[in-house]
Order: C-alpha cells, then structure tokens, then sequence
C-alpha cells in the first residue's frame, strides 16, 4: 500500500489547518516536473484546486478509489466553507468531464438563472441609466438561482462511483470542528467595505466591534454544516425545495434591492449538457464550454487567430508575443461583445441559434481573415466585431449584424480545480459566486451569488437589441473557460482553467501558449507573468514585466495599465510516461496533490 502527496504536504503539515500564503508559494513549487511513477497494477490520480483544505479532500474521495466527479463534489463542498468569496453551493458551475475508457467528453452547465420576475430593465435607474455596479451586486436584485448543486448531482448520476452521501462528510467535519481563516480570506473581508452592513455576514465575518476576523482564527459554520447534511441525506431536491429553498427566498426577498425570487424558481432549475466547442492548435486540440459561457468560443478565436504566427520564435515574455496575444485578444473580445450569451438568442423573434452562433465565430476563413488584419508591429487604431455570415452560405447577414454592444461589468473572482481518478477520467471545473462574497447575503450557512451582475445592464443600445440583455430564466454570459486538451493521437495532454472574471479567458490563453508554444512545465507556465487584454486596455502583471516592455508596447500603440492580475490557474499536464506534471497557482492558495489509488 502507498500514498504519495507530491504537493501541498508541506503546507498542510506545517500547521495543521491553513497555511501562510508564503508557505503555499513554497509548496507549489516543491516539485517542478514531478515524476509519479506507480507500480505494476497501482493506479494513479491527481487534484490540483484553490484550497488546501479542499485538495485534500478530494484527494480523500480519489485515494479510495473515487471517481473524478465524486472528488470534484467533495472539493466544491469544501471549498465553499473554506473560500466562499469565490464559490460554493449558493452559486453556479461549469464542467468538462471526460472518460477515456469510452472516448466521451461532455460538458455539463450548472450557470445559474434569471427569476421569473426578472425584466430587461433590472439594472436601469428610474431615469434610464444603468445602476452603479456595486449598488446592484449587493442584495436580493443580483442573485440568480443558485446551479451548482442540481448539476453535481446530475454528473454523479452519470459518472459518480462514491455514495452521495459520503461526498460532504469532510466539509460537515471541518465546518463543525473549524478551520483557521487564511491571510486570502482575512485580507479580502478588510477590502470589501459593504460587506458588513448584510447582517448574517456581518455576524460570520467580523467580531463585535466590526473588525474582521483575524487571521489564524478558528472559524465555524454550524448551519453551513447542516445544509451539507440535508443535501447528503435528501440529494439536490432537498436544496431546491424545503427549508434551504425557503432561506434562500425569505433572504433574496427580505435584503436591500428585493431580488423577486420565488420557490417556484428554485424548484424549477435545471442543468444543461451541452456540446463541447472544440478546435486544434498546432497539433492540439481544445475543448471547452459552450455558450452561455463567452469563455471556449472566444479562447478557441484567440488561439486560431495566432496559430499564423511564429511565438515559439518570438519567445516567452517578449514584445513581439505581447502584441500579438494583445491583437487577437481585441479581436475576439469585440466578437464576444457583440454576439455571445445565453443560446445567443436575441430579444424576440428571429435571433441567432447557438449552433449560428459558434459555427460562425469559430468558421476557419472567417477566424483566418479576422487574423489577416493583425499587424505584426502595430496596434490596430480600432477594432470592431466582424460579420461571420460573409464567410457562410448558411448564416443570415441580417441576423449578425442586428445586435447592439453588451455592457456588463464582470468582476473577478471565480475558483477553478482539475482531477484526474485511477481511472484517467478528467474533470475541469470552474465555479463562482461572481463577485468577491457574492451578493454579499448569506442563507443557510452560504454565501448567495450576484451572478445577475453578469448580464447587460443596459438591454437596448441606441435602439439596438443586447445579446445577454436580462431576461426571465435566461443565463448570464460568463467567461469561464475551463479547458480539456488532447495531443494529436487523441490522447489527454492537459486540462487547465482559471478564476479571473473577463480576464479568465487570458488566463487561460497565456498558460495553453506557454504550454504548447514555449514547452514550459506546467507551474512555469502557470506562474510565467500574465498580460491579458479583455476589454478597453491592455494590462500587464504589476511587479512581473521590466519599464522597457511596457515602454515599447506603448511605442507599438498599446495603452498599457500594470496592475495586479490575480489569476488562479489550476493544470495537470500528461508526460509521455504518464505521470502528472501539476500546476497551481501561487498567486492565490492553490496547491496540487497526486498519488496512488489505495486497496482496501
């Protein structure tokens, strides 16, 4: 019998509970190109995820043999107690799976949904205007009806090997005996001022003087654990229905902004299997999710768009590949505005169907022509989004060229988290509340999402239609991108994602070129610094690129912002032996852990 936990031993071990974030830097590069080699018979898996405390236990669920959707339930149950500023079972969820022993890829979305009682007008002032984005996240008007628990379900029914049940038992335990609250967590509840003026969250969060909660210090969810217990016993129905449906409701309803959510919308809500969007890079073909997520179709353009291009050649960090990652980045941004969101329907009749939508977008003479108008050495002075129908026999003209300029704000946050079983079935995942603590509202232990937030707040620009206008059980557009990649035999080669809100699909598209294009292991490529051009500007990682850079992508026309750009990349790449070379990412608490199914 063995167990081996390549990463993330050190961090856990060296204080029992969570560790400082210099220690999780430390842990996650331990090893760089990790060598797992099981013995004849021995089968191995791997996690990589944002937390800890919720690698391990996934890792738990694979080290007894567990299969990928039944770590990735533990994980997310875990990691809603343990980071619930990002995700948890109060908000929504996007996940590949794939299965090699069949050769299936599906792709399940768990992305949350409008209220009955939700209109285009949602986000407009009485005179018109569209709402302060921080005045509509917080309380009842930004929440949609929560997803992620009815598609974990609806994946465990297909691929789940663990009883249900036991999946929440590690979550139950360490709500109820506590766990030290993580430099992350205490720093972010110091710079979300509103989140204190939401009473349940005001009580979790910060003592009685109004302070946030230290670091190091014990934090317990006794009523988180008990919602845990009731899905364990009564599966997604006893969530959708019954006393969780009913806080849920009562503090959509009771909070500043009434969200006008009704039991009827929760009982109602629905996973979708959907197609996966797929194309090849050089000899790499990527999957990804399809719409309403804007993340796969727009990441797919990108990479299309600088296939033409010799990166290999300008290498890592250089201005050359700045520029052109900037240049195909507007490119394809600019199509997301304009055509992607739920089913990619319009208001009313006659709008574009989802297979118009991605076949057109990812058309190979429209993408090759979109890449035509990249210059090399200059920044375009203005891009607009381009009409696929020209390049289609089959697509309408007039149907593309009917839509108006979306206008959501999209903060970052998000979670993402990749396992592989014994078996070498793959999940990647990525789940949000949307905004840092969601809505700000908590009810029955958890944090409720905003993820309303992601639609348009304006749904008609100058008499034109908005594509991801709100609309009653309509899904928000997102940009989670959580990817699965498949060498030129078939074969799985690596499977990644990242938090990040619009920047995700930057994120996303650095750490696939650094990857594929640059042969970096996986953690260098995961910590190479990230430049990511999701709307408006360019922005490079603050303290990670040299003036000079920055000076000579201006000289080439590119505004440039330096910020912090806090991605959350989690990857596992195969090496040609078939061990995993794990990735997570330092920059938030992720940490990977990998090993050996162990016989009972």
């Amino acid at each position: 019998m063995r167990l081996l936990w390549l990463i993330g031993l050190t961090a856990l071990s060296a204080c029992g509970q969570e560790p400082a974030a210099s220690a999780l830097k430390d842990a996650a590069s331990v090893v760089e190109a990790p060598a797992v080699e099981s013995a004849a018979g021995e089968k191995s898996w791997f996690i990589s995820a944002a937390n800890p405390h919720a690698a391990k236990a996934g890792a738990e669920i694979l080290r007894r043999g567990g299969s990928a959707v039944d770590a990735a339930i533990a994980t997310q149950a875990m990691l809603g107690l343990v980071e619930p500023q990002s995700s948890g079972l109060g908000g929504g969820a996007f996940m590949i799976h794939y299965d090699p022993n069949t050769g299936t890829l599906e792709t399940y979305d768990g992305r949350e949904v409008a209220p009955a009682s939700a209109t285009h007008d949602r986000f407009l002032t009485e005179t018109g205007e569209p709402m302060n984005f921080y005045d509509a996240v917080v309380g009842g008007l930004s929440v949609g009806v929560p997803g992620a628990v009815r598609m974990l379900e609806l994946a465990h029914h297909e691929h789940g090997e663990t009883p249900w049940a036991e999946l929440f038992e590690p979550a139950i335990s360490l709500s109820e005996d506590g766990f030290k609250i993580s430099p992350r967590m205490n720093g972010l509840v110091k710079r979300i001022p509103r989140l204190k003026q939401l009473p349940a969250a005001a009580a979790y969060f910060y003592d009685e003087n109004g302070e946030a909660l230290p670091i190091d210090h014990v934090l317990k969810n006794p009523a988180y654990a008990e919602t845990l217990k009731t899905v364990a016993e009564g599966g997604s129905e006893a969530f959708y229905t019954g006393e969780i449906a009913e806080a849920i409701v009562e503090a959509v309803n009771s909070a500043p902004n009434p969200g006008g959510m009704t039991l009827e919308d929760l009982a109602n809500y629905r996973p979708i299997k959907r197609e996966p969007v797929c194309s090849f890079y050089r000899t790499y073909q990527i999957c990804s999710m399809a719409p309403p997520s804007s993340g796969g179709v727009t990441t797919l353009q990108i990479m299309a768009m600088l296939e033409p291009f010799d990166l290999a050649g300008a290498g890592e960090g250089s201005v050359d590949a700045l520029h052109l990652i900037f240049e195909a980045s507007r490119l394809a941004y600019a199509d997301r505005n304009q055509y992607l969101a739920d089913n990619g329907l319009l208001a009313g009749e006659g709008g574009l169907s989802i297979e118009e939508v991605i076949t057109g977008l990812l058309n190979p003479a429209y993408l090759d022509a979109r890449a035509g108008l990249i210059d090399p050495m200059i920044a375009a002075s203005n891009v607009t989004p381009g009409d696929p129908s020209a390049y289609a026999t089959d697509l309408t003209s007039g149907k593309w060229t009917g839509l108006a300029k979306d206008a959501s704000p999209e903060p970052p946050s998000t979670s993402h988290f990749v396992i592989v079983d014994g078996e070498g079935r793959v999940v990647s995942m990525t789940t949000t509340v949307e905004f840092a603590f969601g809505s700000h509202l908590m009810a029955a232990g958890m944090i409720l999402n905003n993820q309303l937030t992601d639609f348009s707040f304006l749904p008609v620009r100058d008499g034109v239609p908005v594509a991801n206008a709100v609309a009653p059980g309509k899904r928000p557009r997102s940009s989670m991108s959580p990817v699965i990649i498949f060498d030129d035999d078939g074969d799985l080669w690596a499977a990644l994602g990242s938090p990040g809100g619009p920047a995700i699909i930057g994120y996303v598209v650095k750490t696939l070129i650094a990857m594929i294009d640059w042969n970096m292991s996986t953690q260098d490529a995961i910590e190479l610094p990230n430049a990511v051009y999701p709307r408006g500007a360019p922005m490079l990682e603050e303290g990670k690129f040299t003036p000079q850079i920055r000076a000579e992508l201006m000289a080439r026309g590119h505004d440039v912002n330096v910020r912090a750009l806090t991605s959350g990349v989690h990857a596992v790449k195969v090496l040609e032996s078939g061990a995993f070379d794990g990735g997570a990412d330092p920059r938030r608490e992720g940490v990977w852990l990998t090993g050996v199914v162990e016989d009972d």
